[in-house]
């Protein structure tokens, strides 16, 4: 079989990848909102408290806070997304071009390895540029409309370099970065096998069209269901950091939050850890795990199959 990734230019990458992040973030920016409202709730999510259940958690955000609630943060979330997509897919790409042109017979021996760590390098990268809208967005989502602090993304950025400096659109990098190399390694890996050498054994998921004669490449289905998988796998094994992350970029914040109940005060990731499970459990590093997996097998889902499907449709018009 041969592989296609390396026709694909750089440019055509980028359309993509920032047309698949635009698309997935729209869908299911509501999801996020709920995850995030769960993580950074200290309370134990059962009966009494803020947040009890997903379909509480909506109609108690929907009734107190308005329906646009469930899109706050969206604008930061959106260019968020568009960069993200746009480095993580341009860079993978290339470091794979790359790989194949070195050693050809040492990419197909080690295809998978390789796959693994370029797509953790390619996440890094574009973690580290889109990060400050990753912390902006999260305050705009964490904040109570009923009593705003920020009037937008661009009061938001601005007031909290005044106030905090420069380093508090960074707050959470570290744990970010732990968790994002070995998530987007895994969310590679799983998803190119299952779409090289496992769906596209079957001739159901076998593209018709494909845009080089010779070649077998896998359909929208079979990348909305190996997209899930990678989505399900790659979040179950990071989710703990996620958690930290947005418990350490509202540190600072909590004065906002105060009608959502107890707020955490740490110093440092570390500390975040123990207060963490000291004060709420060990299984606490799940809370929102619920509607984060589900946004997570959504979002992976569509994320490589509209990539896939961008990328198929500029390849055949040659953009």
């Amino acid at each position: 079989m041969q592989q296609h990734e390396s026709k694909v230019t750089a440019l055509q990458s980028a359309l993509a990848g920032g047309g698949s992040g635009a698309f997935t973030r729209a869908v299911a920016q509501p999801l996020d909102v709920l995850k995030i409202r769960f993580q950074l709730q200290l309370e134990p999510i059962q009966r009494g408290s803020k947040y009890s259940s997903i379909f509480q958690a909506v109609t108690s955000i929907v009734r107190e806070e308005g329906l646009s609630t469930l899109w706050s943060g969206h604008i930061p979330a959106q260019l968020l997304s568009i960069t993200y997509g746009v480095l993580q897919f341009t860079t993978f790409e290339e470091l794979t071009r790359a790989c194949q042109y070195a050693s050809p017979q040492f990419y197909n021996t080690h295809r998978h390895s390789i796959i693994f760590s370029n797509g953790a390098i390619a996440a890094s990268v574009a973690t580290i540029f889109s990060f400050p809208f990753d912390t902006v967005r999260t305050r705009l989502i964490a904040e109570q409309k009923t009593q705003r602090a920020y009037n937008g993304f661009i009061h938001a950025a601005t007031t909290m370099v005044k106030t905090e400096g420069p380093l508090a659109l960074f707050k959470g990098l570290v744990p970010t970065l732990g968790q994002i190399a070995p998530h987007a390694g895994i969310q590679f890996a799983v998803y190119k096998l299952f779409t090289d050498n496992v769906l596209t054994k079957v001739q159901y998921f076998q593209r018709s069209d494909t845009v080089k004669s010779g070649t077998i490449e896998s359909s929208l289905s079979a990348n909305l269901i190996a997209g899930s998988i990678a989505g399900f796998v790659s979040k179950t094994a990071i989710y703990p950091c996620d958690l930290m992350k947005k418990r350490m970029q509202i540190q600072g914040f909590q004065q906002h939050r105060s009608s959502f109940g107890r707020q955490m005060y740490c110093n440092g990731l570390l500390d975040c850890v123990r207060l963490t499970i000291t004060e709420e459990g060990f299984w606490s590093l799940y809370k929102g795990y619920g509607a984060s997996v589900f946004k997570a097998v959504l979002v992976s889902a569509l994320h490589f199959a509209v990539y896939d499907e961008l990328k198929h449709f500029l390849m055949r018009v040659q953009i």
